[in-house]
């Protein structure tokens, strides 16, 4: 029920606007005051949404009035009604947030039409600011689900550049032009630590925090540009061990890796991660990626093409695609042999390389036995034979893994998230239905689909937004929400880029075609 206060010092204009207001507008509730000072009073106690307001009074003016009573109560609105049509008190009132003028003597009409419109104007704010606190609630809810997508799509698949930017802008993290990777071990049947890592991580730095995997997270860290980067990384890693409490030594560790420019590189610091995380034994429970021994990548030059051979290596893993993945490792060592590099020192990288694609099929689900060479290689062939054995072995338990799965697994996913894509889903959720690790479900998107998770989920939140604006009584504000976002401007992004149209040219196109 809307409640309305009469301002006005002849009684007879109070009692008539009553009278009128009650028998247009029966439910709602009104009360009068006859001057300003008086009108200052009730409004506490009455808490009107609108208030009719004489301008020329003795005491206080009307203008005064609504000046003193907006700057307590911002939300009230105003009609002003008066018997002087000046251009000077309608200027102030306008200045002053006033909806409405009406003028002395006006018809019963006009005061019912002019008065219904302003309450309607009322209705729809309180249910613009409604909406606007159901979005923040959900927005809110949602935000955990968003950055873990955000780490596993960046270290395992790609992320569309509409969504990198409007989803790290949504997560209102301050981001940095340098950034690097830390993983963080943690020990056995540690689930219940994970929230508490997260949340000393994001507490202390600018960071997103990847969703747990086995025993690992991986963190994206931001730069601090008054810090250097061992002072940023080492305080951050003992901030994170001081959740272990005196239980430090017992499975932690955290590895870091080198810092890069841009998320886009992010992936080569998290490999980095990786192998400052190969040898857990030091009574420091962190190490950098630039302190491991000089045997490392550093002391075998490559060349950049080797590098991306390296990359490509690890996107056949995730594929699966074996055959490659031994024609690369084999090239890459017969690169390393071509190039005089030490024998000891290439067996150490092929070892990292091992290493990273272990931790990789960890990642997505398949336990495999840690990789290490059983002797040091004599010569170039040895080292060929022993490193193809232990993919082989990789291989096999790749295969037992992902025999045992249904069929129609991505059948299950995609209906899956068809039915609820206007709900906060993630990776996680989803990895969680159907028993997979979010890391694989983005693979079987990739190998059986040719998109990433969030694109198919894009693809379903646009095309039931597009069945929705079919019907013209819903706002796209509203269809924002319905669809699964929280942000109209995000929304508006995400639907150009996918329909070459924003929502409102699309309606509009969509409407006449009806029409027509």
């Amino acid at each position: 029920m809307f409640k309305i206060l009469i301002v006005d010092d002849e009684r007879i204009e109070r009692e008539g606007l009553h009278a009128i207001l009650k028998n247009g507008l029966p439910d709602v509730e009104i009360e009068e005051a006859p001057n300003g000072k008086i009108a200052l009073t009730l409004v506490g106690s009455f808490r009107p949404d609108l208030i009719l307001m004489d301008i020329k009074m003795p005491g206080l003016n009307g203008l005064e009035t609504v000046e003193r009573i907006a700057a307590e109560h911002p939300d009230i609105r105003y009609i002003m009604v008066t018997a002087f049509d000046t251009f000077d008190y309608a200027l102030q009132a306008i200045k002053l947030g006033v909806k409405d003028y009406l003028l002395k003597p006006t018809k019963a009409r006009e005061i019912v039409e002019t008065v219904g419109k302003v309450l309607k104007q009322i209705e729809e704010e309180r249910r613009s600011i409604q909406v606007s606190m159901l979005q923040q609630v959900a927005l809110k809810k949602a935000m955990p689900l968003v950055e873990t997508d955000i780490v596993t799509q960046l270290l395992f698949d790609h992320v569309h550049e509409v969504h990198l930017e409007e989803l790290v802008g949504l997560l209102d993290i301050r981001t940095a032009n340098e950034m690097f990777t830390m993983n963080v071990m943690l020990p056995p049947a540690s689930e219940s630590l994970y929230s508490a890592v997260k949340e000393k991580a994001r507490r202390v730095e600018s960071c997103l925090v990847g969703a747990m995997n086995g025993r690992q997270i991986p963190i994206i860290v931001f730069r601090e540009p008054d810090r250097s980067f061992r002072s940023q990384a080492m305080s951050l890693a003992m901030d994170i061990l001081s959740v272990a409490g005196s239980v430090r030594g017992a499975g932690w560790f955290i590895g870091i890796g080198n810092v890069c420019g841009s998320l886009h590189q992010i992936r080569q610091s998290y490999q980095e991660s990786l192998i400052a995380s190969m040898d857990t034994s030091p009574a420091v429970k962190y190490r950098l990626y630039e302190d491991v021994p000089a045997q490392g990548a550093a002391s075998v030059p490559i060349g950049q093409t080797g590098k991306q051979r390296e990359k490509q290596l690890f996107d056949h893993i995730r594929l699966g695609q074996w055959d490659s993945v031994h024609a690369i490792v084999i090239e890459i060592i017969g690169r390393y042999e071509h190039e005089g590099a030490n024998l000891v020192q290439t067996q150490q990288r092929m070892l990292e390389l091992l290493w990273i694609a272990s931790r990789m099929l960890s990642d997505m689900g398949v336990e495999t036995q840690a990789p290490m060479y059983t002797f040091q290689a004599q010569d170039f062939r040895q080292l060929r034979a022993e490193t193809g054995s232990m993919l082989d072995r990789m291989e096999k338990s790749y295969t037992a893994y992902y025999s045992r799965l249904a069929p129609d697994t991505i059948h299950q996913i995609k209906q899956f998230i068809a039915e609820h894509s206007h709900e906060n889903i993630s990776l996680e959720a989803i990895g969680k239905r159907v028993g997979l690790s979010p890391f694989y479900i983005s693979k079987l998107f990739k190998e059986q689909l040719g998109i990433n998770y969030i694109d198919f989920l894009t693809e379903c939140r646009i095309e039931r937004a597009k069945m929705l604006m079919a019907n013209p009584e819903k706002s796209l504000k509203e269809i924002t929400f319905e669809v699964g976002y929280h942000d109209p401007n995000y929304f508006s992004k995400v639907f150009k880029k996918m329909c070459e149209l924003s929502p409102t040219e699309y309606r509009k196109a969509l409407l006449q075609g009806k029409k027509g």
